[in-house]
């Protein structure tokens, strides 16, 4: 039987790429990367650390470099047609989300009451041209995206362009919540197993602050093989221990674990029950089954999917996001774009899919002048 080798796009070797393409590369199979950028060369030597350390592990992948740059719609279409790949990853944003860090911290906590509902246009833009040249490149293949999934996935859903699934969020708290119901039940961790519809909000304040921080979102808790043990756990708590005694340090580790887990599930057909935000263009996070295929949502008992879609676009509120309609179009909610009204001196109520880029260059510019008189 002849070997296969599976084809990878990569884009976005940054913070969170980087640590993404260390465990790709060390994926069982036979695989072919092209790490594409506007630099290649600039890339060459982080792609090379990844190729290395993987040579050291047992693992021979080839890695490629080519010039890609997103904001050329044609020329990442032309470049996506000629490598064909199986499957698209892609970490690229305008800014990311931890940047305002650098802030004076009395303007930092007041800049991250906003959400990141307000700062969709930044996440959203490089996506959008990606995957406006993978239709234009008329392949077909798989895209993971790394960018603010819960809501980005969704707007291009709208227009037919939706990723297969996005990473993180969600999933990077699973481990952490298993461990939690082990210690409160007194049962090996390996026999827990947990299911949760929850949107980026509840996955980011849950391991910062042990709480949903209002949003709704929908749990259930089995362990044994399949005994529901929801019951035994009070839900105010459920989340009590993460930002405690089971607290990890920063950094990109458990997002790139769960990458490395879709994708593995992705190009070797495993089956594997995993947790996603974003599937198929769907809000917020879900439990899905994904193999060669794709990805599939696949909810415990108790709950239907609309009602599972409908806890997400709750929740997406208590980001920023008030709704989005069925062009694609996103409104936000008003009190958290009147922080970066206030603050920063942008506003914007609603926004065209056509209007993203526009409304990500002024936010940037306009946080940059901000930034660079306060610090």
């Amino acid at each position: 039987m002849p070997v296969v080798h599976n084809r990878i796009l990569f884009v976005g070797l940054g913070d969170v790429g980087s640590s993404v393409f260390d465990l790709f590369t060390r994926t069982p199979g036979q695989h072919i990367f092209l790490v594409g950028g506007r630099n290649p060369e600039a890339l060459r030597y982080r792609a090379n650390l990844s190729l290395f350390a993987a040579m050291q592990l047992g693992f021979l992948p080839e890695v490629q470099l080519t010039a890609l740059d997103l904001w050329n719609v044609e020329q990442t279409a032309e470049a996506i047609a000629r490598f064909n790949p199986d499957v698209i990853f892609c970490a690229a944003t305008l800014q990311k989300w931890g940047a305002i860090n650098a802030l004076p911290p009395d303007l930092r906590d007041q800049l991250y009451q906003a959400q990141i509902g307000p700062w969709l246009p930044v996440h959203l833009t490089l996506v959008y041209k990606l995957m406006l040249a993978v239709q234009q490149a008329g392949v077909v293949t798989k895209v993971i995206n790394a960018t603010y999934p819960d809501v980005v996935n969704v707007v291009l859903s709208k227009v037919g362009l939706a990723p297969t699934t996005g990473i993180g969020d969600l999933a990077n708290n699973i481990p952490a919540v298993r461990k939690s119901i082990a210690i409160k039940l007194g049962v090996p961790v390996e026999s827990v197993d947990v299911r949760l519809v929850a949107q980026h909000h509840v996955s980011y304040w849950m391991s910062r602050r042990g709480t949903s921080g209002g949003a709704p979102f929908y749990f259930r808790a089995f362990v044994n093989g399949g005994e529901d043990v929801t019951s035994q756990l009070a839900t105010g708590s459920l989340f009590n221990l993460l930002p405690g005694e089971l607290k990890r340090a920063p950094g990109n580790l458990m997002t790139a674990a769960s990458a490395e887990v879709v994708f593995d599930s992705l190009v070797n057909d495993t089956g594997r029950l995993i947790h996603a935000p974003g599937p198929n263009g769907l809000p917020g996070g879900y439990p899905c089954r994904v193999n060669r295929e794709g990805i599939h949502v696949e909810l415990p008992p108790g709950i239907t999917l609309d009602e599972a879609i409908s806890i997400n676009t709750t929740a997406q509120q208590f980001d920023g996001i008030e709704r989005i309609d069925q062009d694609g179009t996103v409104h936000f909610v008003e009190r958290h774009m009147a922080i970066l009204k206030d603050l920063l001196g942008y506003e914007c109520r609603s926004m065209t899919l056509e209007e993203a880029e526009e409304r990500a260059k002024e936010l940037l510019a306009k946080y940059e002048a901000f930034a660079r008189h306060h610090t």
